[in-house]
Order: C-alpha cells, then sequence, then structure tokens
C-alpha cells in the first residue's frame, strides 16, 4: 500500500489500527508500524494528525524492542538451560535436539 496516495486521516486510522493489533501478542506488527510510518510521523512537513501518529509511532518502536529484548532473553535462557530441565524442556521443545543428555 502507498501511504502518499492516502488521507492523512486515513493514515491515522491505519496507524492506530496497527497499534493496537500489537496488543494481541504480535509485536512484528508494531515493528511494521514503527518503520513503515516512521517518514509520515518525523519526515513529513507537519499535518493535524502527525502528533498523534508520532505517539503510535514511538509507542509501537518500544513495544517491538521490549518484545525483542524478552524473546532474546528467553532464547538465551533456553538455550543454555534446556539440558537441565530435562523432560520439561524436551515437551516445550520443537526439535529435540541429539547429542548429551
Amino acid at each position: 500500500m502507498d501511504l502518499t496516495k492516502m488521507k492523512n486521516d486515513k493514515k491515522l486510522y491505519l496507524c492506530r489500527w496497527y497499534f493496537r493489533a500489537g496488543f494481541a501478542f504480535l509485536p512484528f506488527v508494531w515493528l511494521v508500524n514503527a518503520v513503515w510510518f516512521f517518514q509520515e510521523a518525523f519526515r513529513k512537513p507537519p499535518f493535524e494528525e502527525q502528533k498523534q501518529i508520532q505517539r503510535y509511532v514511538v509507542l509501537s518502536g518500544i513495544g517491538a524492542s521490549i518484545w525483542a529484548a524478552v524473546i532474546a532473553v528467553w532464547i538465551y535462557i533456553f538455550q543454555t538451560h534446556r539440558t537441565e530441565w530435562g523432560e520439561t524442556a524436551d515437551y516445550i521443545s520443537f526439535v529435540i535436539p541429539t547429542g548429551i543428555k
């Protein structure tokens, strides 16, 4: 979708919709929202809805960053402690690596 062809009120509606969709445990939507609307929020000449779009872009970026940090920490913890957790780790693993038990 080309944002340059959309009216400003439709841009705000779409940005707000993506922000709200991110609360459904979809951090990728927040990332897309932050990247997609960054130009509209911070580099375009001022328009009436721009302040609200800026708010949603910043909050989406923060939300995506927090989720990325949480996922990175979980991956690190799981990878370093999987063998210590025994069968519990096997139950939550998609692929059970062969090797050390």
